[in-house]
């Protein structure tokens, strides 16, 4: 399966991404650092624009950087990568445990591996909107309580395609 695939999928259709927790583990960390890739891509764009970066006030500082700016842009993008990765595999993790809680109460079936699997696709739309945050006059904290709310959304709805607990007699 594409990638292209699996991002479109993740945006159109919820219901498939219960589908998804039967890929290979190695399919769905490659789409996971697809979307560490879309924002440290961002991230950075938004750092050499200087996005942010007028909070210093001491001119011999930004005379250093003027002057280190072939070494600092490397680091940078590379120090980037390595947090964002950090951080949405966090969340991920976080979802899923969430997941696992949301199956229990809808009496579904399903392990921490293929809730986390369907976490990552789940994820698609927050990590699009946590892009686009940087440009919408919009505050942080309700950006990131409504990628929240959406996240677990989209989960639940996949939920639905789960399969149900065998019912004990």
């Amino acid at each position: 399966m594409k990638h292209s695939q699996l991002f479109i999928d993740s945006l159109i259709h919820p219901k498939k991404l219960a589908a998804y927790r039967l890929l290979p583990i190695g399919k769905v960390i490659q789409y996971t650092f697809l979307l560490v890739s879309l924002v440290t891509v961002f991230s950075f764009g938004q750092f050499t624009a200087g996005v942010n970066v007028d909070t210093f006030d001491m001119s011999g500082l930004t005379t250093y950087i003027e002057e280190i700016k072939w070494l600092l842009y490397p680091v940078t993008l590379l120090m980037l990568f390595i947090f964002t990765t950090m951080l949405i595999f966090a969340q991920i993790a976080l979802y899923a445990l969430a997941g696992l809680f949301f199956l229990k109460v809808m009496k579904r079936r399903g392990e921490y591996r293929n809730v986390w699997r369907t976490t990552t696709f789940a994820m698609t739309w927050a990590t699009i909107l946590s892009v686009l945050a940087a440009y919408l006059p919009i505050s942080g904290t309700i950006t990131s309580i409504f990628s929240l709310l959406l996240t677990l959304t989209l989960l639940i709805v996949a939920f639905t395609k789960y399969p149900k607990q065998p019912t004990t007699k």
